[in-house]
């Protein structure tokens, strides 16, 4: 009889012992991911809503939007330059990302570029020392407690080089270029392209694939902005206004730089497309793109109408500022 007791309390033991030990609880695998998806750096992109193209250079000293090519580097001089203002400012509105035009069409760099005399070298701004691209790298990292990263614009179009129209020179010319503002100043976030040139300009072939593939070998974790991408699309017009519906997907074999046929379609995006290409809804906070005095800013009802037609419909507000020349003071940032 003690036996059987024995055995039964020992049978108890090791059921109970097994109800004791956890196991695994088994979890439903999940599935593969719908494509495409964003990369990273695109994620982060998406997440900015607001961001800021600073637009500055000779037009600034001429009334000018579209530069000409042949203005003398002595106009330029802007003896109160304070980048770190713009930087504090645009913290202060909530901006997350800067872009400085580097170069517009006039031709003329705000670096000392080794490959050109027509910039700041040969402007009276510093004695010739100066370098506008390093001051706002630089207030960037300093004023922009951290939340603010830096982009550049290199324009294509070039109305001063003799090289512009020569296929290799000039192409050469600009991954020369290139190569230095992706070098010399650190991490960039964005950097801006776009197939623009007026109806005189000469027939000239931007080699983009040579010009990405340095990008993407120099800086690995930059966004590249241009109408067809790769990473940010172009919304397909300058008034900041994305289609009702915007989707972050489409098809990148049907689009291509400079392409006006495409408008509508940058406009929406796919539900089908094949490629994660988020837009971006670029818009002047004035009706120009630089300084001009005849000019005011927009009104606040018309910048909230903006941002509901941008970042409410799925894209990111890239928003033009022209800066404000002023000899006697800091650089205006804000009206």
């Amino acid at each position: 009889m003690a036996k059987f007791w024995y055995l039964v309390c020992m049978i108890t033991f090791l059921e109970l012992s097994k109800l004791a030990i956890s196991r695994p609880e088994q979890v439903p695998i999940p599935p593969l991911p719908v494509l495409p998806l964003p990369t990273f750096s695109q994620l982060k992109w998406q997440q900015r809503e607001l961001i800021m193209f600073l637009h500055f250079g000779v037009n600034t000293f001429t009334d000018s939007e579209r530069g000409t090519g042949k203005e003398n580097p002595s106009i330029f001089n802007p003896v109160g330059l304070d980048t770190k203002q713009w930087v504090t400012v645009a913290a202060e509105a909530g901006i997350s990302l800067m872009i400085l035009t580097a170069k517009h069409h006039d031709g003329f760099c705000l670096w000392p570029s080794k490959y050109t005399d027509h910039s700041v070298i040969s402007s009276p701004w510093r004695n010739g020392h100066g370098d506008v691209v390093q001051e706002f790298i630089d207030a960037v990292k300093t004023h922009g407690g951290g939340g603010i990263d830096a982009g550049l614009y290199l324009s294509p179009w070039d109305r001063h080089d003799k090289r512009y129209g020569h296929d290799l020179q000039y192409n050469e010319y600009y991954l020369a270029q290139l190569q230095e503002l992706l070098t010399k100043y650190g991490s960039v976030k964005e950097i801006w392209f776009d197939g623009f040139k007026g109806n005189e300009a000469r027939n000239m072939s931007y080699y983009f694939s040579d010009w990405f593939a340095m990008v993407r070998e120099l800086q690995s974790s930059i966004n590249i902005f241009s109408d067809a991408g790769p990473d940010v699309r172009w919304v397909g017009n300058e008034k900041g206004s994305a289609g009702n519906t915007s989707w972050s997907t489409i098809n990148s074999t049907l689009l291509s730089i400079g392409n006006l046929s495409v408008l509508d379609y940058l406009n929406t995006g796919d539900p089908k497309g094949t490629n994660w290409l988020p837009a971006e809804c670029d818009v002047s906070i004035r009706e120009g793109w630089f300084w001009h005095k005849s000019q005011s800013p927009k009104m606040l009802s018309q910048l909230l109408d903006i941002y509901y037609k941008s970042v409410g419909r799925n894209c990111v507000m890239l928003m033009y500022r022209p800066i404000q020349p002023d000899s006697y003071q800091n650089l205006i940032f804000i009206d």
